[in-house]
């Protein structure tokens, strides 16, 4: 969703809306009726961790700014510009949850993020993303 955002330059109920909404080949049934749930992506993922995604998906919008400052003062010689955007995107999604959702452990949290960037980028952003998260990690419980 936060990648459908960024790239596709949408607003955070749009890529929400558009993630969830269809199957992923975004192909429409033959008679032109509206896709069934069966045919929605995540069909199988129930109300609360969709409700949890979709917040967490607005909640990483809504803060983009102060988010971003901590990233900039962790992420030692890297401008946001020069990250890779699923790095980018990982890193804010992480940070939004370390900060806001203090009830998830943060090694859980710093986990996930690893997984995110090992499934959708290359294995040295897994320790770039680490040291990041590590970083500001250590700085939040201090």
């Amino acid at each position: 969703m936060l990648y459908q955002s960024e790239v596709g330059r949408m607003g955070s109920q749009e890529a929400i809306a558009a993630f969830w909404q269809v199957a992923p080949s975004g192909d429409e049934p033959a008679d032109g009726s509206a896709a069934g749930a069966d045919d929605q992506v995540g069909a199988d993922i129930d109300d609360d961790l969709r409700a949890f995604a979709n917040d967490l998906v607005r909640e990483t919008m809504a803060r983009v700014e102060a988010i971003d400052e901590l990233l900039v003062a962790h992420a030692h010689n890297w401008r946001l510009e020069r990250m890779a955007v699923i790095d980018r995107l990982v890193l804010r999604l992480a940070i939004c949850e370390l900060t806001t959702h203090p009830e998830t452990p943060p090694k859980v949290v710093i986990n996930e993020a690893l997984e995110l960037t090992r499934t959708f980028s290359g294995d040295e952003s897994v320790a770039f993303v680490n040291g990041v998260l590590d970083a500001v990690r250590k700085a939040l419980s201090t």
